[in-house]
């Protein structure tokens, strides 16, 4: 069997997938750890371990993320090559979503903007600090926790209206691209009476909404309409209802595929695949 491993080691996890000659997916699996050498082996043996799978049936591996910097030889003496994040995540959006070309949106610690074109290089358009490393950072403190299905629980029974300021608070007069039910200020309007779940809730949407404003002047920057959402903030609940709200008012479709969290290992070994010619068709 000649399997390709694309593995993506981040701030404080790292997603892996094993791919087939033909670009079909054997298993992805991802493994939390904050030392990058002990997540990325241990993802390697619990991927083997878990799929019944051996070293030689593996005949390359693709790293990326920031994590792939300490990593300088082959592993367990298998064809290693590193694969640039930017490129990984604009060839894993683009496979993942079918399109030809898009803004890729890696949401993970921090949020990094790309533009992807099938047959092109991918270009890292810009970056923005606001992003999982936000959600956690502020809930640490508003809400008692930092971690991900905590602050999620917390956030199913909040309420923006008891942090948020809507353009409806200030003024009775709508406009077509100000209703007046959208936010005018995250935090703009912090009740006294604000639970922790109403936090939860506040951060995540003013988390999101930045996300998405840049996403949208991004799409219009490269005269485009679409934006590919990937990284583990794309299975965040409130997600799809607030992107919806951002293609309602300006037009830009954004799209979350499935295995989104997923996106970067998998384009990492698309693109290796790529490189030596055995991409599928």
């Amino acid at each position: 069997m000649s399997i390709i491993l694309g593995i993506d080691i981040g701030g404080s996890t790292t997603k892996i997938v094993g791919l087939r000659s033909d670009g079909s997916t054997i298993a992805m699996h991802r493994v939390s750890a904050q030392d990058p050498i002990t997540s990325l082996y241990g993802a390697m043996g619990n991927f083997l371990f878990t799929n019944r799978l051996k070293l030689n049936d593996v005949a390359r591996i693709a790293l990326t993320g920031v994590g792939a910097s300490h990593i300088d030889e082959d592993i367990y003496g298998i064809p290693t090559e590193k694969v640039e994040e930017f490129t990984a995540v604009g060839t894993g959006g683009l496979a993942l979503s079918g399109q030809g070309r898009a803004v890729v949106v890696s949401m993970g610690t921090g949020t990094a903007f790309i533009w992807a074109e099938k047959g092109m290089p991918v270009r890292h358009l810009c970056g923005s600090g606001v992003g999982g490393g936000t959600l956690a950072g502020l809930c640490s403190r508003l809400c008692g926790t930092r971690k991900y299905q905590q602050i999620v629980k917390l956030a199913a029974d909040g309420d923006v209206n008891q942090t948020d300021l809507t353009v409806g608070d200030l003024t009775r007069n709508s406009h077509p691209s100000l209703p007046l039910d959208i936010t005018a200020a995250n935090f703009g309007n912090v009740s006294d009476d604000a639970s922790p779940g109403d936090f939860a809730a506040g951060v995540i949407n003013m988390v999101l909404q930045s996300i998405g404003t840049t996403a949208v002047m991004a799409c219009r920057y490269c005269g485009c309409e679409t934006a590919v959402l990937t990284g583990f903030m794309s299975n965040l609940p409130q997600a799809r209802e607030c992107f919806d709200l951002f293609t309602r008012l300006h037009g830009i479709r954004f799209i979350i595929p499935d295995n989104a969290t997923h996106a970067t290992s998998i384009g990492a070994a698309l693109h290796l695949m790529e490189e030596n010619g055995t991409a599928p068709c």
